[in-house]
């Protein structure tokens, strides 16, 4: 079994960490960069960067923050927000990122992640879907959780994956924030009928929901942000407790 890993999330609005509920009644949760620092020399595996109002303010990430993030940590390092051509991409892996993260952008233009893919290669490209439960099925989110789509959640991370996609990151919006666990039956889902990596956001409370989603998700990662920040659950200890629950993780 590969590696399970364990990836904080900081979510950027005007140059500071916010998390929120729902997507909603966001309140402050530090400087990104002292944050990075911390979880870099804590036992993150990865960070995910995300200007949580790039698109809806139509600019770009903050690409001077991506450096001065970079330039602190040695981990892995995603970012997204606004992003939506090859030159955005570029502009942000000079600055330091590992990884982009295209959302909304995907869904309006969905031969960005082929032109994405062939530029850079499918290992930098992550397609994030933020979807709820409407009737029964999974409809995806865009703009940060303020616009429905008609698109079903499992048929448009198909066509991502078929498109050059490297992983998909799924936000539940019916469990972010709420501390109740991970969507863990459309997790399975979507690990069952894709091959490549889904990393679980949406929901994390205590350190069993993150068990929870590697056995029953079946998700490759974890995302969380508030139990982070927050210093609820601090990830070295996570990792040891999921060790001790026999998964394979990177102490």
């Amino acid at each position: 079994m590969l590696t399970k890993r364990i990836i904080p999330c900081l979510d950027i609005k005007n140059g500071r960490t916010v998390k929120g509920v729902n997507f909603l009644d966001l309140r402050d949760a530090g400087d990104p960069v002292e944050l990075a620092k911390f979880y870099s020399e804590n036992g993150a595996d990865e960070l995910v960067f995300l200007d949580i109002s790039a698109t809806e303010e139509r600019r770009k990430t903050l690409a001077d923050l991506v450096l001065r993030v970079a330039e602190t940590i040695n981990i892995p390092f995603t970012v997204g927000g606004g992003i939506s051509s090859v030159e955005d991409m570029e502009i942000l892996l000079n600055n330091g990122a590992d990884k982009v993260s295209i959302n909304s952008s995907a869904v309006k233009n969905s031969q960005l992640i082929n032109d994405l893919a062939s530029k850079f290669g499918s290992q930098c490209i992550v397609v994030a879907i933020d979807a709820k439960q409407i009737d029964g099925h999974w409809k995806v989110y865009l703009v940060g959780g303020k616009v429905p789509t008609e698109l079903d959640l499992f048929a448009w991370a198909k066509e991502v994956e078929q498109r050059g996609a490297g992983e998909i990151l799924f936000t539940s919006m019916d469990h972010d924030g709420t501390k109740n666990g991970f969507a863990n039956d459309a997790l399975a889902k979507l690990s069952t009928e894709l091959n490549i990596p889904i990393i679980a956001s949406g929901g994390a409370g205590r350190i069993q929901h993150f068990t929870d989603t590697f056995i029953y998700g079946k998700a490759d990662a974890a995302l969380a942000a508030s139990v982070f920040h927050f210093k609820e659950i601090a990830v070295i200890n996570l990792k040891k407790e999921l060790q001790i629950q026999g998964l394979p993780v990177r102490l």
